[in-house]
């Protein structure tokens, strides 16, 4: 009804047109004697007269003295009553008194035009304390110029009050999501904004489990100042939304949301493919809000076709599912053939996040997680494709607890039952603590198990604090498969720390103290460091780490109880039996972004030939049941593989609400196998990539 009425106002300003005589005002009965000429003159000085001697000014308005006046806009129809449409004064008791007063008038001989009655509208303005003064009453659609200007500004001053209450319910956006319990999208080259300021010595931050929290990182990472620190001087509608800001923002009293594309357009060149280019076409939307302060929401749905580079999609396609689709991309999911030689790969993300208290947080969604401080990690990686989850973060004192719970698919033939994917689950706990201002410690459990013989969720793992190992023995020990672990980090300055992840998915003690390296000892270990503001450059960020896995490591005897998701893995991205070293190199200056990348490592693969078909303990989907040996295992055995994968990236932040990038990458793969087989080649490669991207999540080709 608000808005109807501003429109209302809004009209009557553009109505002004001359009188002529077919057109009556209405005619009180003490005016009917009056000459034509003069009616209106007559009705103006009546209202006005009605209104002085019977408005009463409340007493407490009176005694504090106030100065002011009324605007009334009030119409008379064509029965001859008078009816408030709209009032304009500082305190609701006048506007009641208005009304009262206007409703008292007695009924009149409606206005005339062609000889028909019709509605007639008008302003009048009393001023406030009551005394001597003249008629302002006017007809909004009949005045001279003189009496036009002060309509206008009666009408201004009443659009301008009608505007404030109808915007009473909303505000100008404030970027909410900020404040939220929303997830900061994971990239490593977006959380390297604030890496700095969660890991000041001192702050009781919790860097493990990511995706972070908004609210949780604005404790120590002012995201308003950095967004204001980079926005532009753009005055349009348009500079604003390429920008600045999000293409659709909106906030009311108890609500906001934010609407934007999503883009990922590559064009890139690879040395070593048969084709002529490269390419990836992302289209989508991000959608995020919240309802009141405890509930969020988010979702990002993509449509995409793409080719990469050479070894990338045979890696894509050595791991397509049971049912004819020809791949599955790494880390974003299963695709149809586009095309001869391209891929179309659909995928969506979405969850709700709850926060019924300060101490926990609760959401349900699609998408993926990450446990650690590093590159990678072994505990918990989003290197697989998206999957459903429930997971819930618990904080209080110097703890942080996170309960995952997985829906997950093995997509392979042996699994495969009438074209059915297996489903199986993952129930993770990690515990983080901060024993002092310095030493951060975590311990980790996980637990596989699949849907076989009808079991489905086992609601034994809903436990959020017992030992998933008991559980395990419980139901039987080849129910299900634990891996447990442990993380440490620890703060030297505030611009260098040390990081630490150790993982063990069975282990033998007499076997480690007899020294014959025996294949029960399956575990990976990882150590790191991170230095900030690198020799004194501010926003310069070096990162070494070195992560070291053995063989049959995240595997199983039987077979459906890997550590993986959609046939990769849900930790390291190279599964097992590998060693390797990573040197980063990141900086940043304003909206500009640099990234030099180095990782070296060891690798060994299977044999697979008509000799050997032995699982050597890198490929975690095989059976280590079928092993060659049971000591003297070592990283690298089978097919050892040297492998170099370095990349140097420079980019620049278009829009910082969207985190829209514009990039240039070259990287360099050289995979150096001791023997080839038909799925172990040697390659060496140079591929160049440009493009624009919506950097919401990370991108591994580092295969």
């Amino acid at each position: 009804m608000r808005f109807y009425t501003f429109i209302l106002i809004l009209c009557f300003q553009s109505f002004s047109y001359a009188q002529d005589f077919n057109e009556i005002p209405p005619v009180f009965d003490f005016c009917k004697d009056e000459p034509l000429t003069s009616l209106q003159k007559c009705f103006d000085n009546q209202v006005f007269n009605l209104l002085f001697a019977n408005f009463k000014v409340p007493k407490s308005i009176s005694d504090s003295n106030y100065k002011g006046e009324v605007v009334i806009l009030f119409e008379v129809d064509k029965e001859g009553g008078f009816r408030v449409m709209y009032i304009d004064a500082v305190y609701p008791e006048l506007k009641t008194e208005a009304t009262r007063v206007i409703s008292e008038f007695p009924k009149v001989e409606p206005a005339k035009y062609n000889g028909n009655a019709t509605y007639k509208q008008y302003s009048i303005t009393l001023k406030i304390p009551l005394e001597n003064q003249t008629v302002v009453t006017e007809d909004l659609a009949l005045q001279n110029k003189e009496t036009e200007v002060l309509e206008l500004n009666a009408l201004e001053i009443a659009a301008k009050n009608e505007i404030d209450k109808i915007n009473a319910n909303y505000k100008k956006y404030d970027y909410s999501e900020y404040s939220s319990q929303l997830n900061i999208p994971f990239s490593h080259e977006n959380y390297a904004k604030f890496d700095r300021a969660t890991n000041l010595i001192g702050t009781n931050s919790h860097t493990a489990s990511k995706p972070f929290i908004y609210e949780v990182v604005a404790a120590y990472h002012d995201f308003k100042a950095e967004n204001d620190a980079l926005l532009k001087d753009k005055k349009t509608w348009t500079g604003k939304k390429l920008w600045n800001e999000h293409l659709v923002q909106l906030q009311g009293k108890d609500y906001w949301f934010t609407v934007d594309p999503i883009f990922d357009l590559q064009l890139g060149k690879d040395t070593d493919a048969d084709f002529s280019y490269t390419y990836n076409n992302t289209r989508g939307v991000f959608i995020q809000g919240g309802l009141g302060k405890k509930f969020n929401f988010s979702a990002s749905v993509y449509e995409n076709q793409g080719r990469f580079a050479q070894y990338f999609n045979n890696y894509a396609e050595s791991i397509r599912p049971e049912g004819g689709d020809p791949a599955i991309i790494p880390g974003r999911g299963i695709a149809k053939r586009f095309k001869d030689d391209a891929y179309d790969y659909p995928v969506a993300e979405a969850y709700l996040s709850y926060t019924p208290s300060k101490f926990i947080n609760v959401q349900f969604g699609h998408g993926k997680n990450f446990i650690g401080d590093g590159y990678r990690s072994l505990l918990q990686s989003d290197v697989a494709s998206p999957y459903p989850y429930l997971k819930l973060n618990t904080k209080f004192w110097k703890i942080k607890y996170t309960n995952t719970y997985t829906w997950l698919k093995d997509v392979r033939p042996e699994v495969t039952e009438d074209g059915a994917f297996l489903t199986k689950y993952i129930a993770n706990h990690y515990l983080s603590w901060n024993v002092n201002k310095r030493l951060n410690l975590g311990l980790f459990e996980s637990v596989i198990w699949a849907n076989t013989n009808n079991r489905g969720f086992d609601i034994n793992y809903l436990n959020p604090i017992i030992f998933y190992r008991a559980i395990e023995f419980e139901t039987g020990q080849d129910a299900g498969n634990a891996i447990v672990g442990a993380s440490a980090k620890y703060k030297f300055t505030d611009n260098f720390n040390m990081y630490s992840q150790f993982v063990l998915d069975e282990f033998s003690l007499d076997d480690v103290t007899g020294g014959n390296k025996s294949w029960k000892n399956k575990f990976g270990l990882q150590l790191g460091a991170k230095y900030y503001n690198a020799f004194k450059i501010k926003d310069l960020i070096l990162q070494a780490e070195y992560n070291a896995v053995r063989p049959y490591t995240y595997s199983h005897n039987t077979i459906t109880l890997n550590y993986a998701h959609n046939n990769q893995p849900m930790a390291h991205l190279w599964g097992a039996n590998f060693r390797e070293l990573v040197l980063i190199g990141r900086y940043r200056k304003g909206r500009v972004f640099g990234e030099a990348k180095l990782i070296a490592g060891v690798r060994g693969f299977d044999v697979n030939n008509s000799t050997d078909n032995f699982n050597y303990g890198g490929n975690i989907f095989e059976s280590e049941v079928n092993r060659p040996f049971d000591s003297g295992v070592e990283i690298g055995q089978g097919i050892k593989t040297n492998t170099i994968n370095a990349s140097i990236q420079g980019g620049y932040l278009i829009n910082p609400a969207s985190n829209l990038k514009v990039f240039a990458n070259v990287s360099y793969r050289n995979f150096n196998p001791e023997a080839e087989t038909m799925s172990v080649l040697n390659n060496s490669t140079v591929w160049f990539n440009f493009g624009i991207r919506t950097d919401l999540f990370n991108w591994y080709f580092d295969l």
